[in-house]
């Protein structure tokens, strides 16, 4: 069994043994204290900055082996959002909005002043928030199968069965999910993808364990409470004008697949869609090959 071993804030944590493919050992970990919080952070290599943000039910873990690609080339920064994996768990602070000041606050401690941007999930609802924010920072932006509040077709998806969970928080919520993360992230894994058998044992135990964590569980409702709130600020950053900066939408194939572009163009004026095949929603996890490769593809353009 293989223990990885990071330093946050002073302490030695023990992780879960790796189950996904571990980061390059060429990577650095450290915790960058940004907007009043520490995020855990895996950076390497040099060249062009390419920022990946994960989402609920993963951490930044996920992009392994998409980073160690990457690295070849590029500077690559890869952090656990606020309240989620290894970072932080501050009480208040998860509108998405506030969140990309977390980011930003990272690319300044690396000294990067523009990069490129790779996103899934709440990951996509925080980079649409860094790059209307930081127009000038944000270079190009490949937003994968994630819809975003308060724009396109959110309303519709609020009355999808499937995300009964987006309103699934508060106390009580909590205490039925307390020492039972691994049957609720369960319900994601198998619900929300056309493979379940891929996401293996190994995969859903390590991250039932970070999950798991102190005041984890509680942060990601954090994240799903904020959503109101995130749609409203994300009406007032359209207003200001559509995203020019290239984009790529992506959609799993048996997720939401072309309509990502759909979804972006309310966004953005320069949108590119595209398909990854043999996936549902857990796109790493069911099909980190064709993943990878329309994301190099991209970003070499």
């Amino acid at each position: 069994m293989r223990i990885a071993v990071a330093v946050l804030t002073g302490f030695l944590l023990a992780t879960p043994a790796f189950a996904v493919e571990p980061f390059p050992i060429s990577f650095k970990t450290q915790t960058i204290r940004t907007n009043g919080t520490g995020l855990y952070v895996r950076s390497g290599g040099s060249g062009p900055a390419v920022v990946l943000l994960h989402g609920f039910g993963d951490t930044g873990d996920m992009w392994a082996p998409i980073a160690a690609e990457l690295v070849k080339d590029h500077t690559v920064i890869v952090p656990d959002l606020r309240g989620m994996g290894l970072s932080a768990h501050p009480d208040s602070g998860y509108t998405k909005a506030n969140e990309a000041r977390d980011i930003a606050g990272v690319m300044d401690a690396l000294k990067v002043d523009k990069a490129q941007l790779v996103t899934h999930d709440i990951g996509n609802m925080v980079g649409y928030a860094l790059a209307a924010q930081y127009r000038a920072r944000i270079t190009k932006w490949i937003v994968i199968d994630a819809l975003l509040p308060g724009v396109g077709n959110w309303a519709a998806q609020l009355s999808n069965p499937k995300t009964w969970h987006f309103n699934f928080y508060g106390p009580d919520e909590e205490r039925l999910v307390a020492g039972r993360e691994r049957i609720y992230l369960d319900r994601f894994y198998n619900e929300l993808s056309a493979h379940p058998e891929k996401i293996d044992e190994a995969t859903r135990a390590h991250y039932a364990t970070l999950y798991a964590r102190p005041h984890a569980m509680h942060d990601a409702f954090e994240q799903f409470k904020a959503f109101a709130q995130d749609g409203g600020d994300n009406r007032a950053f359209r207003a200001k004008g559509k995203l020019s900066l290239p984009v790529l939408a992506l959609g799993g194939e048996k997720s939401y697949g072309a309509k990502m572009k759909v979804e972006l163009d309310d966004v953005a004026t320069n949108v590119q869609g595209g398909v990854i095949p043999e996936s549902g929603h857990w796109i790493m996890e069911e099909n980190p090959a064709a993943t990878t490769k329309l994301v190099l593809d991209y970003l070499a353009k």
